[in-house]
């Protein structure tokens, strides 16, 4: 069988080492180029030492962008939009992992990212790219976006109530968010440096993350909030949704939700044990796997559910997701390439 050729744009980043960890073993893509600016001419292993001994791709200046079959695109939020048009000459069918066209709304995007957007005409054309939310969309498409690793939390966790139609919607919403370093990218500023970073449990987005308009967008919710909080983790997002389900709701109804929604996908994983210390998501045991844990807790008494749903933020929050779409999108085994459990212990 003839494999498609993909490149990916921008690939020294971490999104981009994680496509070549996942696509150098794909059974229906060869990688054909890597394009890095800053480090043209390098093996692609110099930057990704992980993949030492398993390819010899060396990075190639963006001005030597080839045609193929899907680009990868993984540079930083911005850039995209003001290059769609060039990308589209070199490749039918485009992933892009930033945030440039997840959005539909022009004034929803320029609210939450504070300027207008550079290709408006571009937005309708993007199916957002989770496809727990848009399996069918992506069947027929050609450019898909990437998906915000936390709005990917706080949609998987809200997901189930929102079919099932079990919110108390005259109540908001609260997605308390813990979230890696690695959710910051591979570009190093004061506030990752180690000796400010290492050790810290810091709010840095209480309120107004921009993230919150895809929950917004993909779930029809209004009063809907997300609040950040980085840990001492590298990888991993959890995410805790606290919401008011509607009077005499019970854990049956919540159980029948949540399997409903769930019991098909192949990287959406319930987890409610009673016992055990892994009873409940932890993103720890997800590292290098595209694999969501969800799971809840519900107070009778007061009718507040708490929906969790933990994932690497690399992987379902980033570059799993997008080797996924474009597995469904391309016509493939949706679970190819992506078969990697993660590690325990770690």
């Amino acid at each position: 069988m003839t494999k498609l050729r993909v490149g990916i744009y921008s690939a020294s980043g971490y999104t981009g080492g994680e496509l070549l960890r996942i696509l150098l073993f794909h059974p229906n893509v060869e990688v054909t180029q890597a394009i890095s600016q800053s480090h043209a001419g390098e093996f692609v292993y110099q930057s990704h030492p992980n993949l030492r001994k398993r390819t010899q791709l060396q990075f190639t200046s963006r001005d030597a962008l080839q045609e193929c079959d899907v680009l990868f695109l993984c540079a930083p939020h911005g850039e995209s939009q003001k290059q769609i048009d060039h990308f589209a000459k070199f490749a039918p069918k485009i992933v892009d992992l930033s945030a440039d066209f997840r959005l539909k709304d022009t004034k929803l995007y320029e609210k939450w990212y504070g300027h207008p957007h550079a290709a408006p005409q571009w937005l309708s054309k993007f199916v957002y790219g989770l496809p727990e939310l848009q399996r069918e969309a992506m069947k027929t498409a050609n450019y898909i976006s990437g998906v915000g690793c936390n709005a990917t939390v706080s949609n998987l966790a809200l997901l189930p109530l929102v079919k099932a139609g079990l919110l108390d919607a005259t109540k908001p919403i609260i997605v308390d968010i813990k979230t890696g370093s690695s959710e910051g990218g591979a570009t190093v500023n004061a506030g990752s440096h180690h000796p400010e970073k290492s050790h810290s449990v810091r709010a840095y987005a209480p309120t107004g993350h921009r993230h919150t308009a895809e929950v917004i967008q993909e779930l029809g919710l209004r009063d809907v909030h997300l609040s950040m909080t980085a840990v001492e983790l590298v990888r991993g997002v959890l995410g805790a949704a606290h919401a008011f389900v509607k009077p005499g709701t019970t854990e049956k109804d919540l159980w029948k939700a949540y399997r409903a929604t769930y019991k098909d996908e192949p990287f959406v994983r319930i987890v409610k044990d009673k016992t055990g210390i892994h009873r409940v998501p932890d993103p720890k045991i997800l590292a290098g796997s595209n694999y969501a844990d969800v799971g809840f807790d519900l107070d009778p008494d007061s009718g507040r559910v708490v929906s969790l749903a933990a994932i690497d933020n690399l992987m379902k929050g980033a570059s799993g997701s997008a080797v996924q779409a474009m597995n469904v999108m391309c016509g493939f085994e949706e679970t190819a390439g992506l078969e990697f459990t993660g590690l325990h212990p770690i």
